[in-house]
């Protein structure tokens, strides 16, 4: 069997009706949903199946909707070929995704990291209700002009920086609302495209404060420990050990760029030759296509 890893989606692949087979085919992802429940003081799998949608897509919501439908997905999939769970080498997850790979590999419990999720996810919300701000994908520009894109978007006070790498042509750049609308102007005056993000707000810039504040508190209560296979973190493309360095990163994750390319480079250089998506959607291997049409990958959910 070639080189396994793992990929965990973050928020934007949330929908309505997520979970809904993999959890009646599997008692082990039933009991996710219940256990869930204990810890966040509502029904999230009637929020998956019901909504309503606007609430499903809230941050406060989507987050740890996201992070348990994943891991339900696994819990299936554990059920289904447990030869190819056992065989998964490396793993990494987007953004949100980077906790449900780091339950994966054993450096957190279930209920710890949901409760940080559900913390993490009140706190990007309230820090995005403050101020007036979003993410916009840019496609099919080249890194140094829209770097451009946000040094002339911005006026004084403002903030717009490049917030995910997620690969070639595929930039996504996060800020005030005003820098935001601006940046798509520029982008398509320079023959690119602009996709505005359905997102609370300015999600890994410095609009996040004091998200990750909040964050830090949320993770010092939370135990964790060595990982057992490497996840590449976020933050830096790569894997650590150390589960105080492993903390600390997920507190800057808030405010920091996500290396996506740069990571799914490190897992491919390192040996990985197959993928797999783990949980809702298809946005991962869409961007591995982009990345390395050569390189398969499976999505692993109810489609």
């Amino acid at each position: 069997m070639s080189g396994i890893g793992f990929l965990f989606p973050g928020q934007g692949a949330q929908h309505l009706g997520m979970g809904r087979r993999i959890s009646e085919e599997s008692p082990a992802a039933a009991r996710l949903y219940a256990r869930a429940e204990q810890v966040l003081g509502y029904d999230l799998q009637a929020r998956c199946l019901d909504g309503p949608e606007d609430e499903l897509n809230s941050t406060v919501i989507s987050q740890p909707a996201l992070f348990v439908t994943s891991l339900a997905a696994l819990e299936w999939l554990r059920g289904d070929r447990p030869e190819l769970v056992d065989a998964c080498q490396q793993a990494a997850g987007l953004s949100l995704g980077e906790y449900t790979a780091l339950v994966f590999a054993g450096v957190m419990e279930f209920e710890d990291a949901l409760a940080v999720v559900q913390k993490r996810g009140e706190a990007m919300q309230a820090a995005s209700d403050r101020t007036p701000s979003g993410m916009v994908s840019l496609l099919l520009i080249e890194p140094e002009i829209v770097q451009e894109i946000c040094d002339t978007a911005v006026q004084p006070g403002e903030v717009l920086r490049i917030a995910n790498r997620l690969g070639p042509g595929n930039l996504v750049v996060s800020g005030h609302r005003a820098a935001c609308e601006r940046a798509v102007e520029l982008a398509e005056e320079a023959g690119g495209r602009a996709v505005r993000l359905a997102v609370a707000g300015a999600f890994h810039t410095s609009l996040m404060e004091p998200a990750d504040l909040q964050v830090a508190r949320a993770l010092e209560d939370c135990p964790m420990a060595a990982p057992r296979i490497p996840v590449i973190s976020n933050v830096d493309a790569a894997a650590h050990d150390d589960p105080e360095q492993i903390r600390d990163l997920l507190v800057r994750q808030v405010k920091s760029p996500v290396l996506w390319a740069d990571s799914m480079g490190k897992l491919i250089a390192s040996g990985i030759e197959e993928f797999y998506e783990i949980g809702p959607g298809r946005v991962l291997t869409g961007l591995l296509k982009r990345i390395d049409r050569k390189i398969p990958c499976q999505p692993i959910n109810d489609s």
